[in-house]
C-alpha cells in the first residue's frame, strides 16, 4: 500500500507512512532522558515530529536525509500539526520512488528552459544578449538552473522553483518597467535571469535541500558574480561600465547590508530588482503558508519567521458560520412556553400587532 502524503494527513488519527528525514536533532527532557526532534518530508509538504518514548534505541538507525517508515499520533499543538512518533525504522532507499519524496515545480522544467530563452532572445542590447546567450550555452549550468530550488525553505523551495521564480520576475519586470518610465528593460531583464544564477550552485538538491561547501563559505551572491566574471571574461568587447552596473544588480538585490547584500541598490534598476525580488519571495511564502496551514482550525496561520507575522486565511474567514443546531425534540411533558406564554411574549405579540 502505498504511503499518504503529508498534505492528506489528518488530525487525532494515528498514521504510518515512510518520509524522508529533513532535519534531525537529539534533545533532553528535564529528566536527562533522550528525545527526537525531526521534521520529516515527502513531495507534498513538512511535518514537525517529535519522538518521546524508546528515542534512545532509535537514535542511532537513520540520519538526516535518510528514508525512514514512521507510526504515530498526529495532533494540532501550538497552532501546528505535529506527530508523536511511536515507532520509527530506515527504510532502505532501493524500496522508495524517489518522485514521492522531492517537491517539484508543478510546470515542466524543459517549457520552463524555453520560455527563459525566449525572453533572453528579446533583449536588443548586444553586449547584454550575447553574455545571457554565453551563460546558457553552458550546459552544465542551463541543466542546473532547470532543476535548483530558489532557496532553502523559505520560497520556492522545490525543484525548478529557482527558474519558476526567475520567469515570475520576468513578467514583473515587463510590467513596472513599462510603468516606470527611464527603465532599462534590457539590463533590468538581465539583472532578473542572473541575480540568483549562484543558488546552483550554493544549495545542494540531489536528495534533502542542503547548502554546499562552497554555499556556506561564499554565499550564492558572490558565486553568481563569479559565474558571471568568468563569462565576461571571455566577451572582450564588453563595456567597463555596462560590466559594473550588472554586477551592481546581483551585488545589491537583497537590498540591506543586514540581509547579505554587500551594496545598497543605488540606481532605479537596482532598487527595482530589488523590490521585484522580495515581493515575489514573499507573496510565495504567504501562498504557501496559507496552504501548508489548511489542517489548523481557525482563520489564522501560524507565526511565520520569514514574514515576521501570522497571516489571515481569508477563504476560511469568509466562510458562513455554521447554522446552531436545532433544539432537541422533548419526551413527554408539557410542551415548551412560546414567547406568547410569558408576560414578555405577550407584550411583544401586542406590540407586533398579534391582533389585527
Amino acid at each position: 500500500m502505498k504511503s499518504p502524503f503529508i498534505a492528506n494527513l489528518q488530525p487525532n488519527e494515528v498514521h504510518t507512512g515512510v518520509f524522508l528525514v529533513q532535519f534531525k536533532e537529539v534533545r533532553q527532557n528535564k529528566a536527562g532522558a533522550p528525545y527526537l526532534v525531526l521534521t520529516l518530508a515527502d513531495r507534498s509538504g513538512e511535518l514537525d515530529a517529535r519522538m518521546f518514548e524508546n528515542a534512545a534505541e532509535s537514535v542511532d538507525t537513520f540520519d538526516r536525509d535518510s528514508f525512514v517508515r514512521v507510526k504515530g499520533l498526529l495532533q494540532i499543538f501550538q497552532n501546528r500539526p505535529q506527530l508523536t512518533i511511536h515507532k520509527i525504522v530506515p527504510v532502505p532507499d532501493s524500496e522508495v520512488d524517489f518522485a514521492d519524496f522531492f517537491a517539484a515545480s508543478t510546470r515542466d522544467r524543459d517549457e520552463m528552459f524555453a520560455e527563459l530563452l525566449t525572453w533572453i532572445s528579446s533583449v536588443t542590447h548586444p553586449h547584454l544578449k550575447a553574455l545571457l546567450e554565453a551563460v546558457f550555452a553552458d550546459e552544465a549550468i542551463a541543466r542546473d538552473f532547470r532543476i535548483a530550488p530558489a532557496a532553502k525553505s523559505v520560497h520556492h523551495a522545490w525543484l525548478g522553483g529557482l527558474i519558476e521564480h526567475v520567469l515570475s520576475l520576468c513578467h514583473l519586470a515587463k510590467f513596472t518597467a513599462a510603468h516606470y518610465s527611464d527603465i532599462d528593460f534590457d539590463l533590468l531583464l538581465t539583472g532578473v535571469i542572473l541575480h540568483d544564477i549562484g543558488k546552483i550552485r550554493e544549495l545542494t538538491y540531489a536528495r534533502g535541500f542542503g547548502y554546499s561547501t562552497e554555499g556556506q563559505l561564499i554565499g550564492h551572491i558572490a558565486i553568481g558574480v563569479r559565474m558571471v566574471e568568468e563569462k565576461l571574461a571571455r566577451l572582450p568587447g564588453f563595456p567597463a561600465p555596462l560590466r559594473d552596473l550588472l554586477i551592481h544588480l546581483m551585488l545589491s538585490h537583497h537590498g540591506e547590508l543586514e540581509f547579505g547584500s554587500p551594496k545598497v541598490p543605488l540606481f532605479p534598476e537596482a532598487m527595482l530588482l530589488h523590490y521585484l525580488d522580495n515581493l515575489d519571495s514573499k507573496m510565495e511564502c504567504a501562498r504557501r503558508l496559507i496552504e501548508k496551514d489548511k489542517l489548523v482550525e481557525g482563520a489564522w496561520t501560524a507565526y511565520s519567521h520569514p514574514l515576521d507575522r501570522t497571516l489571515l486565511k481569508k477563504r476560511k474567514y469568509l466562510e458562513p458560520e455554521p447554522a446552531p443546531p436545532a433544539p432537541a425534540a422533548r419526551s413527554g411533558g408539557e410542551p415548551p412556553a412560546s414567547k406568547s406564554d410569558s408576560p414578555f411574549g405577550e407584550k411583544l405579540q401586542q406590540a407586533l400587532g398579534r391582533d389585527r
